[in-house]
């Protein structure tokens, strides 16, 4: 036997009686342990390997469907192939990583079998497969825009676990990765390449050759070599542009002859204040204008160049839970919206400059009496004309969004972040209550 054969042996094989694999498929092991399989089981599991049980397939080799513990027991099958991309570095990694973790949002490992040489790991069975294929290259009925965002947030619950409690990054966060239960909840999987991250404070980095799936690989790591936890930000970035435009991301062009990124494609959009052009067409008219402009800001901010300016998971799961919580009120709200664009700070016009500002206040046709707060998500300025109204509100420090709503009830917006140098909030809230009585005297009523 190998070493890597019996370092993984002497770490899983449990010495009592009651914690060895019986040859009938049946186990007394405890729930909580990692369990060893016999080849004798993984077949009758699997009735042979046989094909019709294969569920799908990866660097490592061929993932079947199989049943354990008298067939009572679903679970998925993971085999190494002759030949495959992973082997046994792999497989003795994703043993140890998976075998410390416990995450409602992480796929559960139940055993392994290295019999006769065989590198089998055994999980328990996700129903509904992988995420990509709810997206894109389809047949099944498109996510809907809620279904997609509690699908993130589940996603970022288990990386953000994984970035805390234990310090590891997985290094191959994709859509293939994220695994879906039967209730939709979302499951982080395939901890081959993972690693465990840096554990001295002095160092914000662990140096190693560069592995992950092309389309989602950090360019900062793969030009420096060095692997932080920002880099699944990253990856995770790319995910999020997936849901959201239900396209892979790497994109070919029409010709064939090239192919592009999902994120430069993305950033371009947002630069250009076009992110709608690459929605979903099964979500256009379905996404809250606040929410839209939210989920982008954290997508953006997760593909920056610059992995010291990218958030944490931490930060990117309350964003994301922030950005549920406005697509529920407009839906609770019963608010009929479109697709909403990004703008630079340059289309805003300027709000200590006679002409410009003045068009944020106009009469309105409702008789209404112009109210100013400094209350974030609280209406700074009316604005209203016959066709609709029109006002301003705070979403967050140095973002402001303009919300047009037509009589029938459709509100466009547009959101505009205001740099520190061109837009001050404090000053600005301060300049509205010096003025309230001018502003509410000359337009209202």
């Amino acid at each position: 036997m190998s070493f890597w054969l019996k370092n993984i042996t002497n770490c899983f094989l449990f010495s009592t009686a009651n914690t060895t694999s019986t040859g009938n498929g049946d186990s007394s092991l405890p729930p909580h342990l990692c369990r060893r399989f016999s080849l004798v089981e993984i077949k009758a599991a699997t009735k042979n390997f046989d094909e019709v049980y294969i569920i799908g397939a990866g660097g490592f080799g061929q993932v079947y469907k199989g049943h354990i513990n008298g067939g009572s027991t679903p679970v998925a099958i993971k085999r190494l192939q002759p030949g495959s991309q992973q082997g046994a570095p792999e497989f003795t990694n994703e043993i140890e990583m998976l075998s410390k973790l416990r995450h409602v949002n992480l796929v559960s490992l139940i055993g392994y079998c290295n019999d006769n040489n065989e590198m089998i790991i055994v999980y328990e069975f996700m129903p509904r497969g992988n995420l990509r294929d709810h997206l894109y290259d389809t047949n099944k009925p498109p996510l809907s825009w809620k279904e997609r965002l509690q699908i993130c947030i589940g996603a970022a619950r288990g990386l953000q676990y994984l970035h805390t409690e234990h310090v590891i990054i997985h290094r191959d966060v994709k859509s293939t990765n994220i695994l879906l239960d039967g209730g939709w909840e979302a499951k982080v999987s395939d901890f081959g390449i993972s690693r465990i991250g840096p554990t001295d404070k002095s160092k914000a980095h662990v140096t190693t050759v560069v592995k992950g799936s092309f389309g989602y690989l950090d360019p900062e790591y793969y030009n420096s070599q060095h692997l932080t936890v920002k880099s699944d930000v990253y990856s995770f970035g790319v995910v999020l542009f997936e849901i959201l435009c239900a396209r892979p991301p790497l994109i070919h062009t029409e010709e064939e002859a090239e192919r592009f990124s999902l994120a430069n494609w993305a950033r371009h959009c947002y630069r250009n204040g076009t992110m709608d052009q690459i929605v979903d067409p099964a979500l256009k008219g379905k996404i809250a204008p606040q929410c839209f402009s939210k989920f982008c800001d954290i997508g953006i901010s997760c593909l920056l160049q610059d992995g010291k300016q990218r958030p944490s998971m931490n930060r990117v799961l309350s964003m994301l839970e922030f950005a549920l919580q406005l697509q529920e009120r407009c839906e609770n709200g019963a608010i009929a919206t479109r697709v909403v664009n990004q703008r630079d700070e340059n289309d805003w016009p300027p709000m200590n400059q006679g002409g410009g500002g003045q068009n944020l206040y106009a009469r309105s046709s409702l008789g209404a009496s112009t109210t100013t707060t400094s209350s974030t998500n609280e209406a700074l300025m009316s604005n209203a004309s016959e066709m609709g109204r029109e006002w301003v509100e705070q979403d967050e420090p140095g973002v402001y969004v303009r919300i047009k709503e037509s009589a029938d009830g459709i509100r466009e917006v547009l959101r505009v972040r205001l740099s520190r140098k061109r837009f001050d909030p404090r000053r600005a809230n301060l300049w509205m209550e010096e003025n309230r009585e001018r502003i509410q005297a000359q337009y209202s009523g």
